[in-house]
């Protein structure tokens, strides 16, 4: 049976908005939040009928804010900045990222600040839920009066308009309709900019980057174990004590992990007697680096958990109270600022990761065979590996750059500030790929290197990534196609496989 999450505005949860944005989980309205969805609505209907000015309801937008709409246009007001907001550019967003959009707004829906129709808000669950998912551009939002344009082009099809997707196929918003027996809406007075208002753009590739995010943390203390390990370095410097009189907690975690990956290892016990001192940055200060990245997720989490569950377009409806307030909710600076630095965390998980993997296929760093292959020279083995992570690397370099320091007046100067949130969630989510990218090709260097040491058993964590490796990539005897053993190994970061293999053997990871 499909599974649904009911949404009150209230409670929604980044691992529930996952479920529904790429597992095919349903939503549906609470029944409590019904309540206040219709109260809502009826105030607007009467203030409208009274002949109050409301902002974007009974008058223009922006700029034109001054100008009052009459009582018998007030419906086609909201036809038209659908129309005229839908200015989109670039390539459309992918799946994923607009079912988090739409539940993300039913979501902010369900808070009954909006003054939308009951129904208005069930046509936009009904098509979540049916599996129509709109054609949203990826560029054209300034980040601020909410993300109007690619929430313009998705409320186009709950009216018929624009285009979507069903089963994979683009069609026309009509069709797409059509094709789950939905009949397109006539929006009411305010409802079309009530739809278009809300920072769900950003806050969707937020909440999928953020994710993703947390996931590549476990992976990049396994494979920097890994790298420990192969390149026979020491556990020293992982001891409770260092990290206890510098207690930041993403350090204090990364340093428990990369302990509990390499327990019981008999390579770096093979070589306790050496003398070096002390290893390189890269390995040595793994915790310090990887735990600095966590503790820079655990501030983005808090906005993002915030964001998910707050009431952001303008005007807001007071149902308690029966009033309406103008504000700037839609602004998108938190965020914003969240992306930029959870952006530049993710990149400096990439750039450690990247160090490791030269260290790794250097001879003259390593100890090990020229780019981890046999019978160098004729075979290339992981060298061209290397560079795509440099590449890679140097590209998130050039994306971490932050898009909020960035403002460019619109509408006449009335939007005299804008945050860029939109640029930044974007560029965020293009660094997660990336990092995922390089912690993968680290982790295939591991294994390569792991295989190099045939008489010496690895740490009991490192082992079952190990193993888990070779269930779908061989050892590398000679020269074969990489892209595809990097992408293999990508799908298995992603899906999970290669951290329950290793807790399975050593325990929960923090």
């Amino acid at each position: 049976m499909k599974k649904t999450i009911s949404l009150n505005g209230e409670q929604f949860q980044l691992e529930e908005l996952v479920d529904v944005a790429r597992n095919g989980t349903s939503i549906a309205i609470a029944g409590a939040s019904k309540a206040k969805i219709n109260k809502s609505r009826a105030l607007v209907d009467k203030w409208v009928k009274d002949g109050v000015r409301i902002y974007g309801v009974t008058t223009g937008f922006g700029a034109l804010s001054d100008v009052t709409i009459s009582l018998e246009n007030t419906r086609r007001l909201q036809k038209k900045i659908l129309f005229s907001h839908a200015a989109g550019m670039g390539r459309h967003m992918e799946e994923d990222v607009v079912r988090a959009m739409m539940a993300l707004r039913v979501n902010d829906f369900c808070r009954g600040n909006s003054g939308l129709h009951l129904q208005t808000i069930q046509m936009l669950a009904d098509m979540l839920n049916s599996g129509i998912v709109p054609m949203v551009p990826e560029k054209g939002s300034v980040g601020a009066s909410g993300d109007l344009v690619p929430m313009a082009h998705l409320a186009l099809v709950m009216i018929g308009e624009g285009e979507a997707f069903v089963d994979g196929i683009r069609m026309s918003g009509a069709k797409a309709l059509a094709s789950r027996t939905l009949e397109p809406l006539e929006l009411a007075a305010g409802e079309g900019l009530a739809l278009i208002n809300g920072t769900q753009f950003m806050i969707a590739l937020g909440c999928l980057a953020l994710h993703d995010a947390l996931n590549l943390c476990k992976h990049a203390d396994i494979a920097a174990s890994m790298s420990l390990e192969t390149l026979m370095g020491t556990r020293t410097a992982f001891d409770p004590r260092i990290h206890q009189v510098r207690p930041h907690q993403g350090q204090i975690m990364a340093a428990r992990n990369m302990l509990k990956i390499t327990e019981n290892s008999e390579i770096i016990s093979s070589h306790e007697d050496c003398s070096r001192v002390q290893d390189a940055y890269t390995l040595r200060c793994s915790p310090q680096v990887h735990g600095a990245s966590w503790d820079a997720f655990a501030y983005v989490d808090k906005v993002i958990r915030v964001e998910m569950n707050a009431s952001t377009e303008n005007p807001l409806i007071f149902p308690e109270s029966e009033e309406f307030l103008s504000g700037g909710n839609f602004h998108g600076q938190p965020l914003a600022l969240a992306c930029d630095f959870l952006g530049i965390a993710i990149a400096e998980l990439a750039n450690i990761s990247e160090r490791r993997i030269e260290r790794l296929v250097n001879p003259y760093l390593s100890g090990l065979p020229a780019f981890l292959v046999e019978d160098g020279g004729l075979n290339s083995g992981y060298m061209i590996a290397q560079y795509a992570a440099a590449a890679l690397v140097s590209e998130n370099k050039v994306l971490a750059h932050p898009a909020s320091v960035d403002s460019i007046p619109t509408s006449a100067n009335k939007e005299d500030h804008v945050s860029m949130g939109a640029i930044a969630a974007r560029k965020c989510r293009d660094i997660v790929e990336n990092a995922e990218e390089v912690i993968a090709i680290e982790l295939l260097c591991g294994a390569q290197a792991i295989d190099l040491f045939t008489n010496i058993k690895a740490g009991d964590g490192t082992l079952a990534a190990y193993n888990t490796i070779r269930q779908q990539v061989d050892y590398m005897k000679e020269d074969r196609l990489l892209s595809t053993d990097i992408a293999t190994i990508k799908q298995m970061l992603k899906d999970g496989a290669i951290v329950r293999a290793v807790e399975a053997a050593v325990g929960k990871l923090y």
